[in-house]
């Protein structure tokens, strides 16, 4: 049986779930199904549905091929299938990397351990993809229990090597130049509460007006926060499908030029008359669409063209990448970075404390000719 990924959408309340069908039939596989609608009830981003489930049809479907039962899978199956992953070419004909070998694991790996509790496997097959392991370098405000018991945890048997990179950029007069060569308003603000408040794509894309509190004090909307300031709220139901990833609402300070292009972006929408009744921060100026809010695919494109005005390229979460590495360099605390990018661990801003090959140069030279000669 080959399956392939098929999206489907409640006829009642409009939600996406992805889901895996016989090619041939198109019945959907019972298992996978369930595993898409408990990523669905667990608040997982349609982002994060939508790249595991065909992962997971891809080590259904290598099951088949190879004649294997997915649901007693040993261990030297598993690594059979990691290689075949490793060895298969992308799109693009190149090998995967270990981050994209990674990625796959993990989602068939969340999918087996899903199962085994529901019944579907035995808890054995789940078992034997982890193994206790010591925790070496604990989060900060972890407790480690008596006797430092917390500190195993289960980790992946199987790993691909990853090569870590520093996360790609923009240098001052690249930002400085992106924002000059926006053309509206609208995209201008856009980018800079991107690329100095550091919020995810879906976070500014979900924005509502009512979240944008940018006088000195916000007392009389029942908000404490002095100073301008946005607030990043989970919804679940953004007409444009716009999704904070981490579930949690925070709040983000605002500089005073994101304020002024506020203003500037507010008149530019009043001559929007379609959007008199949208409350999304950001909408569609123009065409069929106008008045709506704008949706992922649609501040992509403008970034992306923006970028190759520019004759560099840009992507939206660059400019969060940017805000970090910007915070971080100039001697932001990570703990309070943490807390700017919602990050849920500290693991996750531990990329941008990486060492690039500049500081590298720079440390070597600082040494003086005398030493290096």
């Amino acid at each position: 049986m080959t399956l392939r990924t098929e999206k489907a959408i409640s006829p009642t309340t409009g939600e996406v779930t992805w889901l895996l069908v016989d090619q041939q039939t198109y019945r959907p596989h019972p298992e996978a199904r369930e595993f898409a609608l408990y990523l669905r009830g667990a608040g997982r981003s349609p982002q994060t549905q939508r790249a595991y489930v065909p992962r997971v049809g891809r080590f259904l479907t290598w099951c088949t091929e190879r004649g294997v039962d997915w649901k007693t899978a040993r261990l030297g199956d598993m690594t059979l299938f990691k290689f075949h992953v490793e060895q298969t070419p992308t799109r693009r004909g190149q090998l995967p990397s270990g981050k994209t070998v990674n990625a796959t694991l993990t989602a068939v790996c969340e999918f087996l351990r899903f199962c085994a509790v529901q019944g579907h496997v035995a808890h054995e097959v789940a078992a034997r993809l982890s193994e206790p392991r010591f925790l070496a370098y604990a989060p900060s405000g972890f407790d480690p229990g008596e006797g430092g018991q917390h500190l195993m945890v289960k980790a992946r048997v199987l790993k691909a090597p990853e090569i870590e990179l520093a996360p790609a950029t923009l240098t001052a007069p690249q930002v400085g130049q992106i924002l000059q060569s926006a053309h509206t308003a609208r995209d201008r603000l856009l980018l800079t509460v991107l690329v100095t408040g550091g919020l995810r794509i879906g976070e500014a894309l979900g924005l509502r007006r009512e979240d944008m509190h940018l006088l000195p004090d916000s007392a009389h909307l029942g908000c404490r926060t002095r100073g301008a300031h946005l607030h990043v709220r989970p919804r679940q139901d953004n007409e444009n499908g716009a999704r904070a990833k981490a579930g949690r609402h925070r709040m983000v300070p605002l500089a005073q030029g994101a304020v002024h292009r506020y203003r500037e972006h507010l008149a530019e929408r009043e001559r929007v008359i379609e959007a008199a009744g949208c409350d999304y921060v950001f909408v569609n100026l123009a065409g069929g669409y106008a008045g709506r809010p704008m949706t992922y695919s649609n501040a992509k494109q403008v970034i992306e063209r923006i970028g190759k005005r520019c004759g560099f390229r840009a992507r939206p979460h660059m400019m969060r990448h940017t805000a970090a590495t910007q915070w971080i360099r100039g001697g932001v605390a990570p703990d309070v970075v943490q807390t700017l990018l919602g990050h849920a661990s500290s693991a996750s801003t531990a990329v941008y404390l990486h060492a690039q090959d500049e500081d590298l140069r720079a440390a070597v030279d600082r040494l003086g000719p005398e030493v290096a000669r």
